[in-house]
């Protein structure tokens, strides 16, 4: 029987970012792209390994979503994911609307919700003990959204965007802890690496 989903940040486990991001990854066996949005996000991403099916963003705050939608939209038969933090769709929050009227049936969000800038100072988010992210994505028009309650509905969530026939964001509640390790910071080897992945560039 399927759960219901939920809609409420409130009874929500606080979960860690690195293991979520592999439980994720673990899941990925069709060549899924991944698009990890900057700072501990993307060093989780690139701590469970290296695919080059992944995009790791430098220093392009609140544009994972967006960029995960173009690569939905010009790749409509692959799977894409989308990491990001809840202060960077913060800057970003137009994309949704965006996403929820092209509706790519493909593209699978995934908000990392700790209510501070943590790689800068852990500043407090404005409106992180207001303002309800999944509520917001409902509200734009990205009607399968909910905020996964633990670590096995997270795994329930992801699997279930795996077939979804719309797009899908799940909000997940995180502690403090730093990223695991620390992406390569080369952008031109990270682009061609991508490419390579989607296989729109040939070579090693």
């Amino acid at each position: 029987m399927s759960k219901q989903a939920n809609t409420s940040a409130r009874n929500t486990k606080i979960m860690n970012r690195f293991d979520l991001t592999s439980r994720l990854v673990a899941k990925l066996k069709h060549e899924e792209a991944v698009v990890g949005g900057i700072g501990n996000t993307n060093f989780d991403l690139w701590a469970t390994g290296h695919r080059p099916q992944n995009f790791y963003m430098l220093g392009s705050m609140g544009l994972a979503f967006p960029i995960a939608l173009g690569v939905a939209l010009a790749q409509p038969t692959r799977r894409v994911f989308a990491l990001e933090g809840d202060g960077s769709l913060l800057m970003q929050l137009g994309c949704l609307s965006t996403i929820a009227t092209l509706a790519p049936k493909n593209l699978c969000m995934v908000v990392m919700d700790n209510g501070v800038y943590q790689i800068t100072g852990a500043q407090p988010i404005p409106g992180s003990a207001t303002a309800d992210i999944v509520a917001l994505a409902v509200g734009s028009g990205i009607t399968n959204s909910s905020w996964a309650a633990d670590e096995e509905d997270f795994e329930r969530l992801i699997e279930q965007s795996l077939s979804a026939s719309g797009p899908t964001l799940i909000g997940v509640r995180i502690d403090d802890k730093p990223g695991t390790g620390q992406t390569r910071r080369d952008p031109v080897q990270l682009r061609e690496s991508f490419m390579r992945g989607m296989g729109i560039r040939q070579g090693l």
